[in-house]
C-alpha cells in the first residue's frame, strides 16, 4: 500500500510515529497539509521520514499513492473521502468516517461504483479481545445489562469553557463527546450485538454541543448503555452481564485491553491480547491484508458496521436536539 496522508495534527503524528513503521506492505509516500500547517508538517515528515510535503493533491496523486488515509477535521473528511475515490484510490477516513448517515451510504456507493475499498480508521473491531468477548458471550446466559463508558477530561474543554469553540466542540465541525468516544462505545457494543431496536440520547449540551451524555439502546431482552464525557473524567471499560456470568474490559473500548469471564460456578479466566499499545498498527495491518488479498468480504463487513454506528449516532443526535450542517 502507497499511502498519502491528508492532515497534520497529532493523530496524524502517532500514525507516522507509532503506527505506520509496523505495519508490513506499507509506505507513506507523503502527506497533505493546508499552507497554514505545512511548517508542522515537514518537520513531521523530517523526522518520519517521509519524502514529500505538499499543499495540492495533484502533486500527492501524481506521486504513486494508491490509498488515501484523511485524517483531518470531522466535517472536512467527506468531500476528501469522495474525491480520493473519484480519483481512483482506497480511502481510509479517520472516525468519525462521516457528520451523517446519508454521507456514509453514499461514500459506500461511490466506493463500490468504483471497485475501491474504504475503510474508517476505528480500532475496537480489529482487536482479538473483541473476538474473544464475542466468543464468550454464550457461556453467561441470558444477557441482561451491557455497559461501556468512555469519559476522558479534554484538555479542550478549557478552551471552550472559556468562549473559544476547538473544533472537538465545535457543531460546525460535526465534533462532541458522541461522535468522538461515543463512536468507540457503539461499535463496541454493535460489534458484539448489531443494532438495537431503539437508541435514546441524554447529554449535556452545552452551545450547541454535547460535552457528555448517556446512551440507551435497546435490545430484544436487555438494555445497553453507553457513557461518554469529554467534559469530566470516568470509568473507562465494558461491563456485560448474564445469567450464567459476566465479562469485563479493562480500558477504554478504542483499546479494550484485557478481558476477564467470570462465571457463576466460580470460573475465572482472563486474555489480552496485547494490542492495546498497537492500536494503529492493528487496524492498518487489517486494511493492507485486506487491499493485497483483494478480500471484499471483509471489507464490506467493517463498512457495513461503519454505517450501522452513524445510523445509530445520527438518530439519537437528531433526537436529542444537536444538528450539524451535513444534516441539512
Amino acid at each position: 500500500m502507497r499511502l498519502g496522508v491528508v492532515g497534520a495534527g497529532a493523530m496524524v503524528a502517532e500514525f507516522l510515529e507509532r503506527g505506520a513503521p509496523l505495519v508490513p506492505g506499507l509506505e507513506v509516500v507523503g502527506v497533505l497539509a493546508r499552507p497554514r500547517s505545512l511548517d508542522r508538517a515537514r518537520e513531521l515528515a523530517a523526522r518520519t521520514g517521509v519524502p514529500l510535503v505538499t499543499d495540492s493533491l495533484d502533486e500527492l496523486c501524481a506521486a504513486g499513492i494508491d490509498t488515501l488515509y484523511v485524517a483531518v477535521p470531522n466535517a472536512a473528511h467527506v468531500a476528501y473521502a469522495r474525491e480520493g475515490l473519484e480519483r481512483g484510490l482506497h480511502v481510509v477516513v479517520e472516525k468519525p468516517m462521516t457528520s451523517t448517515v446519508d454521507e456514509a451510504l453514499d461514500l459506500r456507493r461511490l466506493a463500490e461504483q468504483r471497485g475501491r475499498f474504504l475503510f474508517e480508521a476505528v480500532t475496537t473491531i480489529h482487536l482479538a479481545a473483541l473476538a474473544q468477548v464475542r466468543a464468550w458471550l454464550p457461556r453467561i446466559g441470558d444477557v441482561k445489562l451491557v455497559q461501556s463508558q468512555y469519559s476522558q477530561y479534554s484538555r479542550r474543554y478549557d478552551a471552550f469553557r472559556a468562549g473559544e469553540v476547538p473544533p472537538a466542540f465545535d457543531p460546525e465541525q460535526s465534533g462532541g463527546a458522541l461522535m468522538d468516544l461515543g463512536l468507540y462505545n457503539l461499535h463496541f457494543v454493535l460489534g458484539l450485538f448489531g443494532e438495537p431496536e431503539q437508541a435514546t440520547y441524554t447529554a449535556n449540551v452545552e452551545r450547541g454541543i454535547d460535552t457528555s451524555g448517556v446512551l440507551v439502546l435497546r435490545y430484544p431482552g436487555f438494555v445497553a448503555t453507553c457513557t461518554q464525557a469529554k467534559d469530566s473524567a470516568g470509568p473507562q471499560g465494558g461491563l456485560i452481564q448474564g445469567t450464567a456470568g459476566r465479562i469485563t474490559t479493562s480500558t477504554s473500548p478504542n483499546l479494550v485491553g484485557a478481558v476477564t469471564l467470570e462465571l457463576a460456578d466460580g470460573t475465572v479466566e482472563t486474555v489480552d491480547d496485547g494490542l492495546a499499545g498497537d492500536r494503529l498498527a492493528t487496524e492498518f495491518r487489517a486494511f493492507v491484508r485486506a487491499v493485497e488479498e483483494d478480500d471484499r468480504a471483509a471489507a464490506s463487513a467493517w463498512l457495513d458496521s461503519s454505517v450501522a454506528v452513524s445510523r445509530v449516532q445520527t438518530a439519537a443526535r437528531l433526537a436529542a436536539g444537536i444538528r450539524f450542517p451535513a444534516d441539512g
